[in-house]
């Protein structure tokens, strides 16, 4: 590995943005720098549910995805029990981060990224046509920057980005919760539960392994006195699947994996000259469908206007406006239904109050479920 001359595109942050989008620039014969602050493998706050549409993509990339949980069907429950079975369609399947961002690492390492783990990214400045990244190992540079730094980092606040510097409202301030429980469910159902202000969410991952990972507000831990078994007994609870699944499922970890001031206030896709992918252009409602295949598609678009850039067809303007537009066309749907869907779900009566207007009309379940997953790439 050598460290003394410009890259082509360094990458910061090794999730699956990043790492996805490392291992097609590099079999494309391009110079890549990956850094990730942590040491692979590790666990992430991440729902776990892969839809289908991605599929292709990942096999292009050379990962081997036999064996895994297929799921095809969708449970939806409000806070009181009442609940509603819908088949998923394209439908998807379930790995847990642990185990796919290693594999990507793997794939990246073979395909000739640099990647460079325990490293992290301290400042990055933008000098005529070379980024240069301070890092916790030195300074690098790189003709182009990609931010794929997850749900909410220093740079956020470093470079003052405007949903960091916003005060607090409603999109704002959430926390996230994620076990791993083995439990008797069905493999090929993907469960969603809701209680007052937050949602849950329940699938198969490999190993017979379940991911449990839900979604709340801030002020609901505070109402628990910071206390997340506080919180899961005095608000989860209340929904009887989610009390049931608590109190009788073998949860594998001591403690949940956890991140606070979780922000889906709007982001903007290019900030100070780096195109921001996955999380970092936008989080994502666990409600549009699957943030992962999101994540792993905002790549494919930061390359497709990235390359034409590295080949000199067009200037570094244009690039970020090409990669602006094709993530509003193919993200804004998405994240407009999901954001309407999350402000319905998560109250008792308006949760309720649609799945029963939805039981009998499956046409109309399965329209919000195409708005909130894409075609296959």
């Amino acid at each position: 590995m050598s460290l003394d001359r410009p890259y082509q595109v360094a990458l910061i942050g090794g999730g699956l943005a990043g790492l996805s989008l490392s291992i097609s620039l590099a079999q494309k014969g391009y110079r890549v720098l990956v850094l990730e602050k942590e040491q692979y493998p590790f666990h992430r706050v991440c729902g776990e549910y892969i839809s289908m549409e991605s599929h292709p993509y990942l096999e292009r990339l050379g990962l081997r995805l036999e064996g895994l949980p297929r799921i095809r069907k969708l449970l939806v429950s409000a806070p009181d029990g009442y609940r509603l079975i819908h088949p998923l369609e394209p439908g998807g399947f379930g790995i847990s981060r642990f185990t796919l961002d290693a594999l990507l690492a793997e794939r990246a390492r073979a395909a000739g990224v640099d990647l460079l783990t325990g490293v992290k990214v301290t400042g990055t400045h933008f000098r005529g046509e070379v980024f240069e990244l301070q890092t916790t190992v030195g300074t690098m540079e790189a003709r182009v920057a990609i931010g794929c730094f997850g749900k909410r980092s220093n740079l956020d606040v470093q470079m003052r980005r405007p949903f960091v510097q916003r005060g607090s409202r409603k999109l704002d301030n959430f926390l996230a919760v994620k076990y791993h429980i083995r439990t008797d469910l069905p493999v090929d159902q993907i469960a969603l539960h809701n209680f007052r202000d937050g949602y849950c969410g329940v699938s198969a991952v490999e190993n017979g392994l379940y991911c449990l990972c839900y979604l709340t507000t801030a002020a609901n831990l505070e109402k628990g006195g910071g206390s997340i078994k506080s919180l899961e007994e005095n608000v989860l609870y209340q929904n009887p699947h989610l009390k049931e699944l608590f109190t009788q499922a073998d949860f594998v970890w001591e403690r949940p994996e956890t991140i606070a001031q979780v922000s889906f206030a709007p982001k903007s896709a290019v900030e100070q000259h780096l195109l921001m992918t996955g999380d970092a252009a936008g989080l994502i409602s666990p409600l549009c469908g699957n943030g992962m295949s999101m994540a792993f598609r905002s790549g494919l678009l930061a390359e497709e206007a990235l390359v034409p850039f590295l080949e000199n067809r067009y200037e570094r303007q244009e690039m970020e406006n090409r990669y602006h537009r094709a993530w509003s066309v193919q993200f804004s749907t998405r994240l407009r239904t999901g954001r309407l869907i999350q402000s319905m779900f998560g109250k008792p009566w308006t949760t309720k109050l649609l799945l029963k207007v939805l039981a009998p009309f499956p046409i109309l379940t399965r329209e919000i479920i195409r708005k909130t997953h894409g075609n296959a790439f």
